[in-house]
């Protein structure tokens, strides 16, 4: 792998990972049909700490606020605060689980790009038309429903093309919750299974042959990952999905056109 590349994928990880349109696929087709190299688990592991790191330094503020309300003087602070953390850690229960019991299924059989294809069209759709029909009845944080939807969700995400975001969000919106409040727990309910799957895989960085790829990659994945939380929380302030669902559809049609060609 060149050096290009490792920032071609940095920047394909920042953007997709928080946009929603599937960092897994676009991980995965980009390269087959480009005829790249794989980069190998090291490298795969240190996009996903720059993702870390871009959803630290996006959000540091609302973990500081949590972190402090939950030891501040006010009973009702400290309550809410007690209760976002419990719905962050109850809601990363379900993708953790999957993650831990179908790695192996996930990795080895539903890499199949028509499969790809379809789930970035379905659930843009889903995107696209929760986010048009749900009715907005909470433009700050999640109850215990919505939590535990989102958390169910973010399982989901775990099958290429589906998009993490996408399906978070799409179930944010589902349970009334508004673009930006259902897009921020979105981000927040990344940071543990992100941290924890990357505690999990450093174990790989032992087998790192070019350390400054390793680099390039996880700094263009942060330094892009931030830009894009940010850019998206703008846009959803102003805008809806049709343009993500759009872009869903037309990249699953260059995904079919790659597969029947390969």
């Amino acid at each position: 792998m060149s050096f290009g590349q490792a920032v071609a994928l940095g920047i394909i990880q920042g953007l997709t990972e928080f946009l929603p349109i599937s960092s897994s696929a676009h991980l995965f087709v980009v390269p087959t049909l480009l005829g790249w190299p794989y980069a190998g688990v090291a490298f795969d592991v240190a996009l996903h700490w720059g993702t870390l790191i871009a959803l630290l330094v996006a959000f540091w503020r609302d973990w500081w606020r949590l972190l402090r309300d939950l030891f501040g003087p006010d009973p009702a602070t400290q309550a809410a605060a007690r209760r976002t953390w419990l719905q962050l850690a109850v809601a990363s229960v379900p993708a953790a689980i999957a993650g831990l019991l179908f790695r192996d299924v996930i990795e080895t059989q539903l890499r199949w790009l028509p499969l790809q294809a379809v789930t970035l069209s379905v659930f843009g759709f889903l995107l696209w038309w929760v986010d048009r029909v749900a009715p907005t009845r909470s433009e700050h944080t999640p109850g215990w429903g919505a939590a535990l939807l989102v958390g169910c969700a973010q399982a989901i995400a775990l099958v290429p093309g589906v998009s993490r975001s996408g399906i978070t969000i799409t179930a944010g919106r589902a349970s009334g919750l508004s673009r930006v409040a259902a897009a921020r727990f979105s981000f927040l309910l990344a940071t543990p299974i992100t941290f924890g799957a990357g505690l999990l895989e450093l174990k790989h960085f032992r087998d790192a042959a070019s350390t400054h790829l390793l680099l390039a990659g996880m700094v263009t994945s942060a330094v892009v990952g931030i830009l894009a939380i940010r850019g998206l929380l703008y846009w959803l302030g102003r805008a809806g999905f049709g343009a993500f669902f759009a872009y869903r559809v037309a990249f699953a049609v260059l995904v079919l056109i790659g597969a029947a060609r390969t």
